[in-house]
């Protein structure tokens, strides 16, 4: 049975990504298979989670179950970036982020991502024993691209149209979605490039739910390995609105809807999905893979 057309990534299965693995600080993040990523927010407003998680000691029994679940990674965020997040000060960020950052980095041996724009946060946070740099403002606070170039980390670039108080009011675009998110993300490689950070520290996330409607996301997500250019992508679409809108189901009754679109995105490239649901999207991710690994297998008989 022939694979579906376009969607076989070497870390996703098609042979065209040369990043098999990330060196983030101390650890390697194996990316031979697609992986998923833990949602820690450390935030008392954050969509689905926040206030829950905001204790070092309770993030830290977060941590560990969702290792135990089978993340590889656990990302930290300690602003939430929600439509119509107000922004928080560097000292409050720092205060919610690094204590945790701390505690997970000396307990557990797992790569560590901090969920920041903030230059000062990103240093903190690669003392401290993160691995990763995870940016919805993909290095464009100022400050972050010399503050990421000195951090030597790998960096998640993500599109946002606007910032996250006003991002979802009636968020436009020219022509084409698809074409417009692959634009500004090849510019930001390249300023990457120009200060220092090498193509082999990058990640691509196209921003599902950061300024776009539902359409935008559908079509994004249908058309997700146009955006490839050879660098891994992360996804992230767990609980979030658009999946509310299509199946009108409440923030914690959105898991079918999370786990069909991370299929989704696994097959069509996606080498690291975000989830709060660990345990169930590793499960789909495997299964995934293992369908598509097959029918790979298949058309090399």
């Amino acid at each position: 049975m022939p694979a579906p057309s376009g969607i076989l990534r070497e870390s996703g299965m098609n042979g065209k990504t040369a990043i098999r693995s990330l060196q983030c600080g101390p650890r390697v993040l194996d990316l031979s298979a697609p992986v998923v990523m833990g949602v820690l927010n450390v935030t008392p407003d954050s969509f689905s989670d926040g206030g829950r998680f905001l204790h070092p000691d309770t993030a830290l029994r977060r941590a560990q179950a969702m290792v135990d679940d089978g993340a590889a990674i656990v990302d930290v965020g300690g602003e939430s970036t929600r439509p119509g997040a107000e922004p928080v000060s560097v000292d409050q960020e720092l205060d919610r982020v690094i204590p945790v950052v701390e505690a997970i980095s000396s307990r557990l041996d797992t790569v560590i991502s901090v969920d920041t724009s903030t230059p000062e946060v990103m240093r903190a946070a690669a003392a401290s024993g993160a691995g990763m740099i995870n940016d919805v403002r993909a290095l464009r606070r100022e400050g972050a691209l010399a503050a990421a170039a000195e951090a030597g980390l790998p960096v998640s670039l993500m599109h946002m149209q606007g910032e996250p108080r006003t991002m979802q009011q009636a968020p436009r675009y020219e022509d084409d979605v698809v074409a417009e998110v692959r634009d500004f993300l090849r510019r930001r490689i390249e300023a990457c490039e120009q200060a220092g950070i090498g193509r082999d520290r990058l990640l691509l996330d196209p921003g599902f739910g950061f300024g776009k409607t539902l359409a935008h996301n559908l079509r994004l997500l249908n058309e997700l390995a146009a955006l490839d250019e050879d660098l891994p992508l992360l996804v992230g679409m767990s609980r979030k609105s658009m999946i509310a809108r299509v199946l009108d189901r409440p923030v914690d009754g959105r898991l079918a809807g999370s786990l069909a679109v991370a299929v989704m995105a696994v097959e069509r490239g996606a080498s690291i999905i975000r989830a709060h649901d660990v345990r169930e999207t590793v499960d789909a991710v495997r299964m995934t893979r293992a369908v598509l690994q097959g029918a790979d297998e298949e058309q090399a008989e």
